[in-house]
């Protein structure tokens, strides 16, 4: 099925009527070190929407390209960050929109870790004021067990990596510099407290860049669409775990 904004108004509410699942990719537009475009977070969560939702026959909402990418600071180019409360509202209007068109389900599939916290709050609040809308957040790199291992091979909190420059080397090989690449341990898996990017990297990446490849990207890839395409066919299954008539 084809992407929300390719659809009529008419398409829209027949896939609405049919059961389908929305789904809303969400990135961010962050430096990514001098190889990886700023983009890389949407290009990933656009690309594993759009494959998964071709396979399961849901519609992907357009991609929520900013993200809260606050850590990053203004130490870097490039970075456009959407505040917490700003992130939260957008995914609020999004949510109540999408009810309004007929969808009673909608999925989160993100890229981007600190978008979590802004987009659980918001989903939070849907479930008060919309209880007929079931929603789930969800991410790239924990989706399945092997997309985590994938991802964190070689960073416990990673950006710019081996993964995510594999995954742009397999979907867009020509975005990726893969002889600027710079590698850097990550100086957080022993720390109990949170730290902002400029105070763990000198290069802006965490992780071992210089080992991606295409064709470790593709597995991993495959494997995460793989987990979205799961997680989409039973959130469009499911049912409520107690019919209204038995609540009390």
């Amino acid at each position: 099925m084809p992407n929300w904004s390719d659809l009529s108004r008419d398409e829209v509410a027949d896939a609405a009527r049919s059961g389908a699942v929305a789904v809303l990719p969400m990135g961010a537009i962050e430096q990514h070190g001098s190889h990886l475009p700023t983009g890389t977070d949407t290009l990933l969560a656009t690309a594993a929407v759009e494959a998964a939702v071709a396979r399961t026959g849901n519609v992907g909402l357009p991609a929520l390209a900013y993200g809260c990418s606050l850590g990053h600071t203004a130490h870097w180019p490039g970075t456009l960050s959407l505040s917490v409360s700003t992130l939260t509202a957008l995914v609020l209007d999004i949510g109540r929109w999408v009810f309004t068109s007929g969808f009673r389900k909608m999925v989160v599939i993100n890229a981007h870790a600190t978008n979590g916290p802004p987009t659980k709050s918001a989903l939070l609040t849907l479930r008060h004021e919309i209880p007929s809308l079931h929603t789930r957040f969800a991410s790239l790199y924990d989706i399945t067990p092997q997309a985590r291992a994938g991802y964190f091979g070689d960073a416990d909190d990673p950006h710019a990596n081996a993964a995510e420059t594999s995954m742009l080397l397999h979907l867009d090989a020509g975005l990726v510099f893969l002889d600027r690449a710079v590698d850097e341990e990550d100086r957080t898996s022993t720390r109990v407290l949170t730290y902002a990017m400029p105070d763990v990297t000198r290069s802006g990446v965490v992780g071992y860049p210089t080992t991606a490849t295409a064709e470790s990207g593709a597995r991993l890839f495959d494997a995460i669409v793989d987990g979205v395409a799961e997680l989409l066919c039973r959130a469009r299954e499911e049912s409520e775990p107690m019919p209204k008539c038995d609540r009390a």
